[in-house]
């Protein structure tokens, strides 16, 4: 996979990405924090999946769409409250709001979720975000959860 993002007025405003999925190569693009369009490709198979993506993403990035670095995202980090360490049920929503986190992440072009924690009176579920309050805008917030940016 391949995401790339554009920027207007110091902020990033746009995605466009790219990735394999069995015979096709799947175009996604869109405002950052929508959801976007989808376009499949056949996958040309005398290309590696490296240069179907490149060829895929070449009008996107003829027209300034760049990578950003993991190292230059930012942390959103949903935070619940939780007794001691958890129960087995806590442990379920966590992996369901990882789960959910990455899907909503991934499809607005946002970031994506690096997983979470439990243990000591919460949980937690940490996200790499390009734009830190496009994403606390979009992202599902139980009345219980607290949402920390670092």
């Amino acid at each position: 996979m391949l995401k790339l993002y554009r920027h207007e007025g110091g902020r990033v405003t746009a995605y466009h990405e790219a990735w394999v999925d069995g015979e096709t190569v799947v175009e996604h693009w869109g405002i950052l924090g929508e959801q976007g369009s989808v376009r499949k490709h056949r996958l040309r198979t005398d290309l590696t999946q490296e240069e179907n993506i490149q060829r895929v993403l070449s009008q996107a990035t003829s027209q300034g769409f760049q990578p950003i670095d993991i190292d230059d995202h930012k942390i959103l980090l949903i935070e619940y409250p939780v007794e001691g360490m958890g129960t087995v049920t806590d442990l379920e929503r966590r992996h369901a709001m990882e789960e959910r986190m990455r899907e909503l992440m991934g499809w607005t072009g946002l970031g994506t979720c690096d997983g979470g924690s439990i243990g000591s009176g919460t949980m937690e579920v940490c996200c790499f975000v390009v734009d830190f309050e496009t994403a606390k805008r979009c992202q599902p917030q139980p009345s219980h959860a607290a949402v920390i940016g670092a």
